[in-house]
């Protein structure tokens, strides 16, 4: 008789493994999409701070120029700390040869490079008339050839900046919406299998509180572990992120990144306590014959 009774138990116990890896997943789609709300001024920023500045030096400039301009450069107010570079002809050869093969070059033509130095500007600067300004400044120097920038990488970066805010937004209400109906759905066939004990307690006189107890506690549990688990994936995707994107430090705002954390664990606990009691009193309101 107990060997039945347990044999019953293992088959109506629900999946509450897939239920809480479940969730965790939902989360940390949550998460992720909280961290790209969080980090996207800094994201934008960076990009800002990637697009480099090429100057042409005509061919036999005095070094004594070359340094005296990389210093003034390094000095300037608008260029990002620690960019500033001076390609020679010879290494911009090689480079080349280094990308397309030792085919490269190997005729005997000149070296059609120029000696050139590459800058970075701050990420206020990044604008149509910063970096015309800064071109024309740098052209009054009789031996600067030219000044490139990619003029449509700037306007598709300050074009695009304006529509973030109303995409995420939008992608937010969705992503909430998504989350709470598959964490209910989730919680829903994990209890499924309970059904008939949930009402068998209720026909024997438990008190649906008494009924409902249990499980409300099982959920609070449930929707803790998960939220644990998403944060530990999202901080292994922070770690990750911020290796290959050093300038992304997402430390700069510790109390955000915890107010984020401490949000989806609240909001795991929430969803999955809410969905349980409401599932868990739909069957107690159900007859029985509508259970099969």
């Amino acid at each position: 008789m107990a060997e039945l009774a347990d044999n019953h138990r293992k088959k109506t116990r629900p999946n509450y493994l897939y239920a809480i890896v479940s969730v965790a997943m939902v989360l940390f789609l949550l998460g992720f999409f909280g961290l790209i709300l969080l980090q996207a001024q800094r994201l934008i920023t960076v990009f800002k701070e990637r697009v480099n500045l090429l100057v042409e030096l005509q061919e036999g400039t005095p070094r004594e120029d070359i340094a005296v301009l990389q210093e003034r450069l390094n000095k300037s107010p608008y260029i990002k700390e620690g960019s500033v570079e001076f390609i020679s002809r010879e290494q911009a050869a090689e480079l080349m040869r280094e990308d397309f093969g030792e085919d490269f070059l190997k005729l005997d033509l000149p070296n059609p490079f120029y000696d050139v130095i590459t800058f970075n500007v701050k990420a206020r600067y990044m604008e149509r008339d910063s970096l015309s300004g800064i071109r024309l400044a740098l052209l009054e120097r009789s031996y600067i050839n030219d000044v490139f920038y990619q003029e449509s990488l700037v306007d598709d970066i300050a074009r695009n900046v304006s529509r973030i805010g109303y995409i995420a937004l939008g992608i937010g209400l969705f992503f909430i919406l998504v989350a709470v109906t598959l964490i209910h759905n989730t919680i829903r066939l994990a209890l499924y299998s309970n059904r008939f004990l949930i009402k068998n307690m209720e026909l024997v006189g438990a008190s649906w509180s008494f009924i409902s107890r249990p499980y409300l506690w099982r959920a609070v549990g449930q929707g803790l572990v998960s939220g644990l688990l998403a944060i530990t994936a999202l901080t292994g995707l922070l770690y990750w992120a911020q290796r290959d994107l050093p300038e992304l430090d997402v430390m700069q705002a510790p109390y955000q990144l915890l107010m984020l954390f401490g949000g989806l664990l609240i909001l795991g606990i929430v969803i999955t306590t809410a969905s349980t009691y409401y599932v868990v009193n739909k069957y107690l309101k159900m007859r029985v014959n509508d259970l099969y």
